[in-house]
């Protein structure tokens, strides 16, 4: 072997020296950790709307509120060639939905009506969002709705002279609101007694039905600037509900969404696209499916419709992957399925913590202006990037690529550009424009370049493992900014939920933070994890938790091969399928030393009875609680509670409808008590489901220090005090019953 000359060596230390020095230099060039408390200074783009001309791109940019208790949405203006900065164009501080006008002069948005008084000032601008209008070079907004119920998803009229849109006003409301003199509290009382006579009676971060309120599509004249307020006529009426209304081409008619099955969840999943004549009358069926259809676009010369969704298998699946669907508009059309070879999720994203929590994020199917391929947006391997579809062949060739996840986009009419924002591991969501024929990007806003000019981010390392069957599971590893492979460092496995969801190369907040905290973060795509195909996905059905826990725990055993992963510092955490698989996992193994379990399931006979949905087909079991007991009861954590002595927390949000505490953290705690081992239950209130994406700003920040706080006293051997039992009884320990 030759000897290297002395200049050499002297250069090759000088390298390892600067490699050595790099957190420092990343310290001394004003480059900081991240913190939990950043994310009140985050800001997110929401709902891209591109102009019809390609020139302007009008976006909703959210931030966190001044009281740091919720969001604030204001609408923004950016250049699509990025010639000029992005600018505010309203103020807020609860602007959402731009829709241009066909001419591109005016912007449809909606935002809350001014309350009628104060009493009634929070309700009322939870429900009476109306509908404005600005013109698109600026000046004051002024409303053109003003209903009882308000109205929403504005969709203008080809000619630009009526606006379509959405409200629950019923008749009792407009005649309440005619003769409306009264001052509040003289009105006659209505009871708020709730008559609950269907299965699925209220939903997680909406509350209960109220189905004297079906959603209908109205429509209403565009008035004049100064013109009095223009009276709104109703399209639809009847006891089931409509969505998303969209114009024919040629204006005579609008269509929408409706599910008109009086009790659908004794059926397979249906959903159908109906349409109403402009100017009311009789509504006919036009996209008529055996299976649901989702996003939905008529193509250029109304013949025909595109639609994310499947068609009903024989036999119910735990997993429907979606696929992209064209059909004939005429009766009796059969539907062709475009991607029935392709193992990727039509009209899908990735799991995330980041998305934008108000606002919206469309993902429309975009037709091109001759009407012989589609642009769809599909998540494919842990990626979600928009693709072309031939639209009589279904071939495929994508329109963009990289590591990344195309998280909302809208397009001109013609499609030739599109207005979308990108997610990546080291970026919140940044905007950008695109020339579909070139597929050349600009970037035209980067909201959070200011703020992580100061933080210190890496991406992850991609990684893929064979489970206990040889099946390969592609997973990610989070380090630390400052990684130092001579290190011994705990492992945090993190689970996503769904269980039909998937993670990948999008922004986490959570990860970036852990890693920050000094821990190596694991995040896999078990089985029954979405974007990898149908077979894939439904290897769990019948069998979860089961098989897929065994995956996760495998890519465990591969990490602790690595030498810098201290194999006895291991913990273990996930949300709602990831939490059912966090108690599932603890009580199968005793290799970990510290358990977070949120919004989790505990008893699958008693989630099965009080979740929002209902499990009334054979989708993860084969019958009901009582017809099947042995299945529920065998894969519910609380049966092998005894089992468990990892310490584990229990994370609940108090208005989750989703996973109801009761049939999950609830039953753990109460009988990890019982048997003395170390538990600990953190309750939200007023969080649904959705703590964890778009609870309120505290409380998310308040759930990452949960999170960390018993990882840091189990793994790190921190004093954290908060967790130890108070020596004092509580108020409510008292003798008896009630």
């Amino acid at each position: 072997m030759p000897v290297p000359h002395r200049s050499r060596v002297a250069a090759m230390a000088l390298v390892i020296l600067a490699l050595l020095a790099l957190p420092q230099a990343l310290s001394a060039a004003g480059k900081r950790p991240i913190t939990e408390t950043d994310l009140f200074r985050f800001a997110w783009i929401a709902d891209p709307r591109i102009s019809p001309d390609g020139r302007q791109v009008a976006f909703v940019r959210v931030t966190v509120n001044e009281k740091k208790d919720g969001y604030d949405t204001a609408l923004w203006m950016v250049p699509s060639d990025g010639s000029a900065p992005a600018r505010p164009f309203t103020s807020g501080p609860h602007d959402s939905s731009p829709r241009w006008s066909p001419d591109g002069r005016w912007i449809a948005f909606v935002r809350p009506a001014p309350a009628r008084d104060q009493e009634r000032e929070e309700r009322e601008r939870e429900t009476r969002p109306e509908i404005h209008l600005i013109a698109s070079q600026g000046g004051e907004a002024f409303p053109i709705t003003d209903l009882p119920r308000g109205a929403s998803s504005p969709a203008w009229s080809p000619d630009g002279k009526t606006i379509a849109f959405t409200s629950g006003a019923n008749d009792k409301d407009l005649a309440k609101q005619k003769e409306h003199g009264k001052k509040a509290g003289e009105d006659e009382h209505e009871s708020d007694v709730l008559v609950i006579t269907q299965a699925i009676y209220r939903f997680n971060d909406a509350g209960y039905n109220d189905p004297s309120h079906p959603g209908h599509v109205w429509a209403v004249e565009v008035p004049a600037p100064g013109s009095s307020l223009p009276q709104p006529r109703q399209l639809t009426r009847g006891e089931f509900s409509e969505d998303a209304p969209v114009w024919s081409r040629d204006g005579a008619l609008v269509y929408f969404f409706s599910d008109r099955v009086k009790e659908s969840y004794y059926e397979k999943p249906n959903g159908d696209v109906w349409a109403v004549p402009a100017r009311g009358g009789e509504i006919r069926r036009v996209v008529d499916v055996d299976g649901p259809v989702n996003e939905w676009a008529a193509s250029p010369e109304g013949g025909r419709f595109a639609f994310a969704g499947f068609l009903n298998p024989e036999k119910r699946r735990s997993y429907d992957e979606s696929d992209l669907l064209v059909i004939d508009a005429k009766p009796g059309a059969a539907a062709r399925n475009l991607t029935e070879r392709f193992d990727g999720d039509i009209d899908s994203g990735l799991a995330a913590d980041q998305h934008a929590p108000r606002g919206g994020n469309p993902q429309p199917i975009v037709w091109s202006a001759d009407g012989r391929s589609l642009i769809v947006v599909s998540a494919e391997r842990g990626r979600a990037n928009l693709k072309r579809f031939d639209a009589a062949t279904g071939a495929s060739e994508p329109v963009t690529t990289g590591d990344q996840e195309v998280a909302s986009y809208t397009a001109t009419p013609d499609a030739s550009r599109i207005a979308m924002v990108i997610s990546t591991p080291t970026v919140i969501g940044d905007l950008y424009s695109l020339d579909t024929a070139t597929k050349q990007r600009k970037l035209l806003y980067e909201p959070n370049r200011e703020l992580f000019s100061e933080i210190s981010l890496t991406a992850p390392e991609e990684i893929v493992y064979k489970s206990f069957d040889g099946r390969p599971i592609q997973a990610w590893v989070q380090k630390p900014a400052d990684f130092d492979p001579q290190r011994k460092y705990p492992l945090i496995l993190d689970i996503h939920g769904g269980p039909h969801s998937a993670f990948g190369y999008t922004f986490f907040h959570e990860f970036q933070w852990f890693a920050v905290r000094g821990y190596v973060v694991l995040y896999a795509n078990p089985r029954g994890s979405s974007s990898y195909g149908e077979e894939f996905g439904n290897v769990i059905q019948y069998n979860f938790p089961g098989d897929d826990a065994k995956d996760l725990l495998a890519g465990v055993d591969e990490m602790v091969k690595r030498p810098y992963i201290d194999s006895q510092k291991l913990g273990v955490t996930g949300g709602s399928g990831g939490g059912i698989l966090t108690n599932w996992i603890v009580t199968q193994t005793d290799r970990f030393q510290a358990a977070v379990a949120q919004r989790s399931i505990a008893d699958w006979s008693s989630f099965w009875y009080t979740t929002d949905f209902t499990l009334f087909d054979a989708m993860w079991f084969h019958g009901a609680p009582w017809e099947d007991p042995e299945d529920y009861t065998q894969r519910s954590p609380i049966t092998h509670i005894e089992k468990v002595t990892t310490p584990l927390m229990l994370i609940e949000g108090d208005a989750d409808l989703r996973t109801p505490p009761a049939s999950g953290g609830e039953q753990m705690f109460r009988a990890l008590k019982y048997l003395k081992r170390p538990v600990v239950m953190v309750r939200f209130p007023r969080e649904s489901h959705e703590l964890s994406r778009s609870g309120e700003p505290w409380h998310r920040i308040e759930r990452l220090r949960h999170i960390l706080g018993w990882f840091d006293k189990y793994l790190q051997g921190k004093n954290v005090g908060a967790y130890d039992v108070p020596d004092v009884p509580a108020a409510s320990s008292v003798k008896g019953s009630s």
